[in-house]
């Protein structure tokens, strides 16, 4: 009988958990115990170690800083652009957070598909109108878009923010797509 290999989880290099750098090792095994597993993108970009304490550094500044942006609405910010960008991994990631973080999982199916057609609300689809931008035209952005902004109030440190995850979540995009990375098959269920 023919055995079946997992899938591979990205087309670079996985290092070992034993063979990783201490803090690197301790921040997965953190990870793991909280969800029950390590998702993908530890193991995919830990790979490059430096990459990966920078990655997770810029990352953790933006979606755990108090504001006047919710968690969920971070999320949103992640999952429209992410499905904007075609990243199967943050799509998929992401909403399971979003589905999590809002309990919601309506909500988070919608968002990843058209969340001009999602049951939010109109300061939300503002703060994802203007993310949108900075992911698909930032050339574009300009002094109006942050007076509608302002109109939905949000002031200029959340734009900021806002456009600060829309672009650092365009490079991530970009990366899981170029490193094939793979979604965990247990993101699929959580938050259901």
């Amino acid at each position: 009988m023919k055995q079946e290999h997992a899938p591979r989880i990205g087309r670079f290099p996985i290092p070992e958990l034993s063979e990783l750098p201490d803090d690197i090792r301790e921040r997965m095994l953190a990870v793991q115990e909280k969800s029950g597993f390590i998702p993908n993108v530890f193991l995919v970009l830990a790979h490059r170690p430096d990459e990966f304490r920078a990655f997770f550094a810029y990352h953790d500044a933006l979606m755990d800083k108090p504001g006047n942006l919710s968690k969920a609405e971070r999320e949103m910010i992640v999952l429209a652009t992410s499905n904007a960008n075609e990243c199967q991994y943050c799509v998929v990631a992401y909403g399971a957070i979003l589905r999590i973080r809002a309990k919601n999982p309506l909500l988070a199916e919608q968002v990843a598909v058209n969340y001009r057609k999602a049951d939010i609300t109109d300061r939300q689809k503002a703060m994802l109108d203007f993310a949108m931008k900075v992911s698909q035209r930032s050339g574009e952005v300009g002094d109006a878009d942050l007076a509608t902004l302002k109109q939905h109030g949000f002031d200029d440190e959340d734009a900021w923010d806002i456009a600060a995850i829309s672009a650092f979540f365009g490079m991530s995009n970009r990366l899981a797509n170029t490193t094939s990375m793979r979604p965990n098959d247990e993101f699929y269920t959580l938050g259901r």
